[in-house]
Parts: C-alpha cells; structure tokens; sequence
C-alpha cells in the first residue's frame, strides 16, 4: 500500500491545457473518487498516475518516490478498465495470471494468488472459461482478479462499472467496496455517477474543466457545497436553485416570493444578490412559499413533486403521501437549517 500524492500537475495538448495545477494528496489505504462530467479531466488525470500519459509539468509520487519518468509497469499500480481489456483467446485463470507469468514468477506462486484472488472474487467454478462464456459482470471480476494478483500498491479504477445494466452496477459497487475493505489498497476511481461515488468513497474529488472544485467526505460535499457547480452537480434530483435579493430577513426571488433567510451564521448582506437553495428532501408541504403544480412522481416512498416559481422549476421529495392535483397551488416550506446561500456572481457559498 502506498499514498499518492499530485503536486502541481499540468497537462497540455498542444496549446490546449486540460488539467490546470492540480494539488492532490490521497492517504494510504483509502478509497478516493475522481467525480465529474465528461470532459473534465478525471481520467486524464488517472492515466497519469497510472503513466499511460505524460504530464507537461509537476511531480507525481507513490508512496514517497517521484514516479513522473517511470514507466507504467514500474510504477506499482494496477489499472482496471471500463472494456475489461480481457485476452479473448486466453480462460479465467490464464488471464488473470498473466502478468505473473511475464514476471517469471515461480508456478507454486502463481497457483497460490490466482486461486486466492479467484475464491475472493467467487470466479472458482470459472476458471477454465473464456471471456466470451462469461457475463459482464464476471469479466470485470476477472479484470479486478488480474490486478489483485499483482499485488499493488495502488489499484487505479476508470469507469469500471459503465458498461454494466443498472441492477449489476449496484451489485459491483457493493463487492469493489467490500474488496477494498478485505485489502486497504490505495484506491483511486473515476467516475461520472455520483450515486458511485457517494456510496463508495472515503473521499470525493469534484472536477470541473481540469481543476478541483472541491473535495472531502461524501457527506461533507453534500451537506456543505463549496459553489454552485458542486451544488447542483451532487444529489439526485439536483439542489433547487433560485436567484433573488437579499432583503429584511429574506430572500426576494423574481416574482416577489420571499424564501426565509436560515437562523445560522451567513455572510449575505442586505441587498446582495444571490442564489438560494435548497434540497428538494429539505422541502415540506406547510406554510412557506407557493409553487404552482406541474407535474407529480409517485416512487413508492416517496412523492416527488414539480412546480412553479415564477421562472424557476422547483422539486420537493415528499414522505408523505399527498393527494395533489396538477395546475393547483402548493405551498412549501424549507428547513432553514438545510438552507444554503451562493453569492451570484461569484457562485461561492456564502
């Protein structure tokens, strides 16, 4: 096991600069997600831990030893990919011992962590399979069993479970978890779920345009967002949002709805714009402000419900169930102390 550590890492495409100084310090043993929408340089930056991209300036380390000029399979990581990357002609257990073999390990070894990595991964009765016998998700066990063979310092994940229907993807995330709980590998993944990325790491990394917007627990992201970007970008459905003035107390959204400012310490001043917001969980029917109903989402548990303000779409998940007609007029009240506060022109929390 190793810490990994990015220290001012730059990466240009010709004249385009992708990752702009990223500065990132990932503890040994823990389970560090890269988040962010398509285009934002996670895996970028993955792959240049991994060294299957240089960087054009800064200093990568693992475990203390500057790997910037090593090349990948000097490294001491192993890298599990989105297409599995599995050799068609080779079964299970030829796959993952592979690398093994290249490094001239002794047979008995070889035998000894194939069969370990394969009762760990539940792949015994398939050893003698080829990848074209075997499910999505038990290639992508084969690929996790072909790098926990190894033996790394550093398991690198990139999108591993894209490919994968939704039940399947539910059922990985809870084995890679319970993995790196049985191994304490340095894990670093990327993804763009966030549903991923809340219920697996220790730690969340948020990405936007090659530079951190913020990172902590995935409950620390949540429940306090940095900027806007992180707020509307974490929680499922997206944090409501809504511009209006500081004013006596409140916020004045566009159509004069005033949104009650929360009893906890802010910097807002009066006449400030801002962005107000709020989870659509931290709403409840009640004597607050009104929206006008649009439209109404039954889950089972919940209730999500859709409406009005003015120009704003406001949604508000409901534990309770409410008989509630579209085109009427609902009121919601927020809890002040679930509030949160963005200035609007900086996007920052306030």
């Amino acid at each position: 096991m190793a810490s990994v550590t990015l220290r001012n890492i730059r990466k240009n495409y010709g004249n385009l600069e992708v990752i702009h100084g990223v500065d990132l310090t990932i503890d040994d043993g823990s389970f560090v997600v890269l988040l962010g929408p398509s285009g934002c340089g996670k895996s970028t930056l993955l792959r240049s831990i991994a060294g299957l991209e240089s960087i054009t300036s800064g200093d990568i380390s693992i475990g203390g030893r500057r790997v910037n000029d090593e090349h990948p399979k000097d490294r001491d990581i192993a890298m599990v990919f989105q297409n599995y990357a599995l050799y068609a002609h080779m079964n299970v257990k030829d796959n993952m011992s592979f690398s093994l073999k290249l490094a001239k390990r002794p047979q008995s070894e070889i035998d000894e962590k194939t069969s370990w990595a394969a009762k760990i991964l539940n792949l015994e009765p398939y050893m003698a399979r080829f990848p074209r016998e075997l499910s999505g998700g038990q290639r992508q066990r084969v690929a996790m069993g072909r790098a926990i063979v190894r033996n790394p310092a550093v398991f690198l994940f990139d999108e591993p479970l894209s490919n994968l229907d939704a039940k399947l993807r539910v059922q990985m995330r809870t084995e890679i978890k319970e993995l790196h709980e049985r191994l304490k590998t340095t894990t670093v993944y990327v993804t763009h779920d966030q549903i991923e990325a809340m219920t697996m790491a220790d730690k969340i990394v948020i990405l936007r345009d090659g530079v951190i917007e913020q990172e902590g627990s995935p409950l620390e992201v949540y429940d306090h967002p940095a900027n806007l970007f992180v707020a509307s970008f974490i929680g499922s459905p997206a944090m409501n949002l809504i511009k209006g003035t500081v004013s006596k107390g409140a916020v004045v959204a566009a159509n004069g709805a005033r949104l009650p400012l929360p009893p906890k310490d802010h910097r807002a001043t009066e006449g400030q714009k801002v962005v107000y917001g709020i989870r659509p969980e931290d709403l409840e029917l009640g004597k607050g402000f009104d929206i006008a109903l649009s439209v109404t989402e039954p889950t089972g548990p919940e209730l999500h419900v859709y409406g009005d303000l003015g120009e704003e779409e406001i949604c508000a998940v409901l534990r309770e169930r409410a008989d509630l007609k579209r085109g009427s007029k609902v009121s919601l009240a927020p809890r002040l102390d679930r509030v949160h506060l963005f200035d609007a022109d900086s996007g920052k929390a306030l």
